[in-house]
């Protein structure tokens, strides 16, 4: 293949793009944000899980004390109507009266052994709470945090992906500027040689595999002709020569 001096010159210019375009992609790929909202949005999943695990909770206790009051509200309830017949003399016989005496007594007893459940629901519930109110504003905080890298990173993008746009149409330009067989074969070789299609030929060193050509390939490039498109012998990479190739 032959191409003009020129042309090959600019097919260096396009390599230099795409190496722009490749550290811009890999930029993009490895800002510090992307670990840090992952590592914060597996916080915030536990600390969400966590949550709804205290927030059902006190929801079980919330019912439970309420269960168990209107348990000692019943029986408050029941204690008070047998109080009232009792003082009331409705009931006059020795034996009623005694029942009647036992059952309040047994009441009294029940009230307090209920209570004491409400209290040691509402000590239980407590300790949630302060639990809930715990968890609640640490998700908050990590919620910030993760809102806060979220938006360092679509800024970060943002940037990179506008500079990626003017490189893009910078490339486009000077692309359009090398002759079509050139440049699919530079992409071709680019595509197979992880993104270096063509490289500089530089005091007898391919600056594509950094290896020094010997003294054999050196004497044939420096027969060929000014357009003959020449290739590496180690990579097979475009070689571009410029006034310091070392010919």
């Amino acid at each position: 293949m032959n191409a003009a001096p020129a042309d090959q010159i600019r097919l260096l210019d396009v390599q230099a793009l795409d190496v722009r375009l490749q550290q811009l992609a890999h930029k993009r790929r490895s800002l510090p944000e992307h670990a840090e909202i992952e590592a914060l949005t597996k916080d915030l999943t536990q600390l969400r899980d966590l949550l709804v695990a205290a927030q059902t909770e006190e929801s079980d206790c919330g019912r439970e004390q309420t269960k168990a009051e209107q348990d000692v509200d019943q029986v408050r309830q029941r204690a008070a109507r047998d109080q009232q017949r009792l003082d009331s003399g409705a009931v006059s016989s020795p034996k009623d009266l005694e029942n009647l005496q036992r059952e309040i007594v047994s009441l009294a007893k029940r009230q307090g052994d209920l209570e004491e459940i409400v209290l040691e629901v509402m000590e239980r519930r407590e300790s949630v709470q302060e639990r809930l109110a715990e968890l609640t504003e640490r998700v908050s905080a990590v919620q910030a945090k993760t809102d806060d890298a979220t938006t360092r990173r679509d800024a970060a993008q943002a940037e990179l992906d506008a500079e990626a746009g003017s490189v893009t149409k910078e490339r486009e330009l000077v692309a359009g500027s090398v002759p079509d067989d050139l440049l699919k074969l530079y992409d071709r070789l680019r595509e197979k040689q992880g993104g270096i299609g063509a490289a500089r030929l530089h005091q007898r060193r391919c600056e594509g595999c950094r290896l020094e050509l010997d003294v054999t390939e050196v004497n044939e490039i420096r027969a060929a002709a000014p357009d003959k498109v020449v290739r590496c012998e180690n990579c097979s990479r475009i070689l571009v020569r410029t006034a310091e190739s070392g010919l």
